[in-house]
């Protein structure tokens, strides 16, 4: 599993990528993973304005769908219009050029409630113990 250390990341498996008031968001390796083949990504609005932890988008695969949850509160500025036309970048580089939206973060202290990479791994690996 990929987990780069310079990203934050939720319980409901997104990343941030923080720069200064605005963070860009994806879903994690994992997410990607447990997906499958990404055949579809329902972006968000442009002016959306969301609440930390609520669904703003969803990710189709072969397998599901999938919502994407927002990790803080804030409006979404910007999003990977690339996606429509290539929802597979989800799976080739999820961190990378798969990103999903950025949002104008209106909520700071929100960004403490996120995990570190070794805390997101330990809590992947927790979850699946459980299963």
């Amino acid at each position: 599993m990929n987990t780069p250390e310079e990203l934050q990341y939720s319980s409901d498996h997104e990343w941030v990528r923080i720069d200064n008031s605005l963070v860009r968001i994806g879903i994690t390796d994992f997410a990607q993973d447990a997906l499958g083949d990404v055949v579809y990504v329902e972006l968000p609005e442009l002016g959306l304005v969301v609440s930390a932890n609520s669904a703003f988008a969803e990710i189709e695969s072969t397998k599901s769908v999938s919502d994407v949850f927002a990790p803080v509160s804030g409006e979404v500025v910007e999003i990977n219009d690339v996606l429509e036309d290539r929802p597979e970048l989800v799976n080739e580089d999820p961190y990378g050029e798969g990103w999903v939206c950025a949002i104008k973060v209106s909520e700071e202290s929100e960004l403490d409630g996120l995990m570190d990479a070794k805390s997101y791994e330990a809590f992947v690996l927790e979850g699946s113990k459980e299963d």
